[in-house]
């Protein structure tokens, strides 16, 4: 059968005819996808909003030599509440743009890829203020460049290999994590991490996505817009895509 369904949630669009877009996607079997929403611009399309942007979607879709072709959507989670505010808007559109920068077709990931996005959009639509929003954002970048291969080194240095406690370290966001004050001499990196940041960024890796922990309770806007832009500057240097929400994010 040429038919096949799969959950995937709705990352980008493009026009392809009067009536016609292509939707990237992510989906949960098979990572990202692309398929034809025939009819979509009309206005008693069948698709309809479920092809917005940031939609959950139960799909059936027929496999095609070239593309498929999105055939039925049932919406599992159009993410509302992201739609009332810029901030939800913004973040969410950034998330998406790291899962279809380093996501891939066929991703042996992507059940773990596909949940992570989920609940960091579901997260972010709930949550009540912007350190909410922070705090999801910065355990899905996190957590999704350790799926990806590229995880932050946090407990040791990476050229000595030895464990860091309390005492100054510095952040490499070319060789992704810690390096000692000693060893630093050699590399001259000017990003400081206080230990207490580590600690920080160390329990929203390591805890699960529900868990709160006493440093996020304790976590304040400042503090998370310092390491969100901290894990924006390694994630965009180890893409190969360009990213253009960060664009937007930079004026916000």
């Amino acid at each position: 059968m040429n038919n096949f369904v799969t959950d995937a949630i709705n990352l980008k669009s493009y026009n392809l005819s009067e009536a016609d877009k292509i939707i990237v996607m992510y989906s949960k079997e098979k990572g990202l996808i692309r398929g034809v929403a025939k009819g979509v611009k009309k206005p008693k399309s069948k698709l309809g909003a479920r092809m917005d942007l940031l939609v959950a979607n139960k799909l059936m879709l027929y496999k095609g030599k070239n593309m498929d072709t999105i055939c039925q959507a049932e919406a599992l989670n159009t993410f509302h509440k992201i739609r009332q505010n810029m901030d939800k808007i913004f973040y969410s559109m950034y998330i998406s743009e790291v899962v279809n920068n380093f996501g891939v077709e066929e991703d042996p990931c992507s059940k773990e890829v596909y949940e992570l996005l989920y609940k960091a959009l579901e997260k972010i639509s709930n949550a009540e203020n912007k350190v909410e929003i922070l705090l999801s954002v910065l355990k899905f970048q996190l957590k999704m460049m350790q799926i990806s291969g590229f995880g932050i080194e946090l407990e040791c240095c990476l050229c000595c290999c030895e464990p860091i406690k309390d005492e100054k370290m510095f952040f490499s966001d070319k060789m992704g994590g810690i390096i000692c004050a000693h060893c630093n001499e050699n590399f001259g990196y000017k990003t400081v991490m206080h230990h207490k940041i580590r600690e920080f960024l160390n329990a929203l890796l390591q805890f699960d996505f529900d868990y709160q922990s006493e440093y996020e309770k304790l976590a304040n806007e400042k503090v998370c817009v310092v390491c969100f832009e901290l894990l924006k500057k390694y994630i965009q240097l180890h893409s190969t895509k360009k990213f253009h929400s960060t664009d937007i994010l930079q004026e916000v």
